[in-house]
């Protein structure tokens, strides 16, 4: 019975996939399907960012977490020695995991059973990992109280899971492909306590459009930035994050040195095309080699100076282009840099800027 359920919730949302929904809009229709089998008092799943393994963006089911929990949440997910934090379980290839398999002292580590979903009244957890080809693309975390989450159940969510990443990797890459437009480049400045000690007027744009996806988003993600600045051995953390339309910032977050009290400094950017580029390489499931090779070909080199460059034959560039461009779907090397930076986006030199570090929050 449970092959039959999990079966026509494939179908289902590879036709959510087909009809080209934005993420949000993806995972708010997959939460109602996965809902017909799998119950939880709360679904709560996050769009995480395949190269940094920081959450970039959360849909709710249609019992969302009350706003004063939410802040309370996202620290918890980035403090340190979290049990079953996404990025962990995505570092280490955990396809789902129950809080109730943990070993009692271990499970009780747990800041987000201890100050959210026992205040809430739900104690039973299952996380599921939305991988696709080695990358990352998401994680639901589902809770409920009265009876655990079954291995029925968690089959199911195991078997649904790769379809829901390829589906958000379709969805993410369209959205990618977006040209940034609107809102300029603002900063933040939050206190030791989390609260906003300053802004500039353009972070009230940002703010407004965060807070459409949630009340207190935005004040949410400011206060994981500032965490993650202060957790940090560099001092400095960064991040993308889905804006409510689907297009792409970059924040950056560093301690203000000089102040009275632990002031941390973040500035919001909306995101290049160079710096989204990593994000549709691995969107379009590339290879190592040949994103080495897009890079190139992106730079305007022709095929006799790839091989030099990578040390490898000109007959090995043209099968790997034979490759990308059956993987991109188009069938020239003009074809590709377009469908990889469409006209709108801005075009900074290729290696401008520090990319994007995988984050510092998580222990190894």
């Amino acid at each position: 019975m449970w092959h039959e359920r999990a079966h026509r919730a494939r179908r289902d949302i590879a036709a959510l996939a087909a009809a080209g929904l934005g993420v949000s809009d993806l995972h708010a229709a997959a939460i109602r399907v996965i809902a017909d089998d799998v119950g939880a008092d709360l679904a709560c799943w996050a769009t995480i960012d395949p190269e940094t393994l920081v959450i970039s963006a959360m849909t709710s089911g249609e019992t969302a977490i009350p706003p004063e929990y939410e802040p309370l949440l996202a620290q918890a997910e980035y403090a340190p020695d979290e049990p079953h934090a996404f990025a962990d379980l995505a570092r280490q290839g955990v396809p789902a995991a129950r809080l109730s398999e943990l070993p009692g002292v271990e499970r009780e580590r747990s800041a987000r059973l201890r100050t959210v979903w026992r205040p809430l009244g739900v104690e039973r957890e299952l996380r599921v990992m939305f991988m696709a080809d080695g990358a990352c693309w998401g994680g639901a975390g589902m809770v409920r109280a009265g009876p655990d989450f079954s291995d029925r159940e968690v089959e199911l969510m195991r078997s649904v899971a790769p379809v829901i990443a390829g589906a958000t990797r379709i969805a993410v890459r369209s959205e990618a492909r977006t040209p940034t437009a609107g809102g300029g480049g603002a900063i933040v400045v939050v206190g030791p306590d989390g609260g906003l000690r300053a802004a500039t007027p353009a972070a009230q744009d940002w703010r407004d459009g965060l807070d459409e996806i949630a009340s207190g988003r935005f004040l949410t993600m400011m206060r994981v930035m500032a965490l993650g600045a202060r957790s940090s051995q560099s001092g400095g953390f960064r991040a993308r994050l889905r804006g409510p339309d689907g297009r792409w910032a970059v924040l950056e977050a560093s301690p203000l040195i000089g102040s009275d009290e632990e002031q941390t400094a973040i500035t919001i950017e909306p995101a290049t095309g160079d710096q989204l580029l990593g994000l549709l390489l691995t969107a379009y499931g590339l290879t190592a080699r040949e994103r080495e090779i897009c890079h190139e070909v992106i730079g305007g080199h022709p095929t006799a100076e790839i091989a030099e460059h990578l040390f490898i034959t000109t007959n090995t560039v043209q099968d790997h282009l034979k490759s990308m461009f059956a993987k991109v779907g188009v069938r020239s090397r003009g074809e590709l840099v377009a469908r990889l930076r469409p006209e709108g986006i801005p075009k900074t030199p290729l290696g401008v800027g520090a990319p994007l570090a995988e984050s510092p929050l998580r222990s190894e």
